[in-house]
């Protein structure tokens, strides 16, 4: 099982497909939560030189509400990461798919919002 949703925005780059991405995310009721410049993050740390890579930690808090309430330590696998990275002819954007890393989680009514929560973020992935 495929553990991403993933495509690339042609001759996007990062800078713009980021704001496409939250754009996106907004219109499906995620918020972002946290964000990693890893690039930035990567040359601060270690020195290390890399193309632009960033981690947008996306909740959308009706469906984390709802997951919390099944499996209230549901939390340490939240929120949905989302990546943006620059790759040859534009930006690759990524996300979780949740009902793939939900797997461990014994629990058939959380495995339902977690499709819930694939769908959501799938189709703010194919309008950005």
């Amino acid at each position: 099982m495929a553990y991403t949703y993933d495509r690339v925005l042609k001759d996007v780059a990062v800078d713009d497909a980021e704001m496409l991405v939250r754009d996106a995310l907004a219109e499906k009721g995620f918020g972002v939560l946290t964000e990693i410049d890893v690039k930035a993050t990567m040359h601060e740390k270690l020195g290390v030189e890399m193309p632009p890579y960033r981690i947008l930690g996306a909740c959308n808090p009706g469906m984390a509400h709802k997951a919390i309430e099944i499996e209230p330590r549901i939390g340490a696998m939240l929120p949905c990461n989302v990546i943006l990275r620059q790759v040859n002819g534009g930006t690759e954007i990524s996300a979780i798919d949740p009902v793939a890393s939900m797997q461990a989680v014994e629990n058939a009514e959380l495995h339902s919002v977690a499709g819930q929560v694939r769908d959501l973020l799938r189709a703010a992935l194919d309008a950005a």
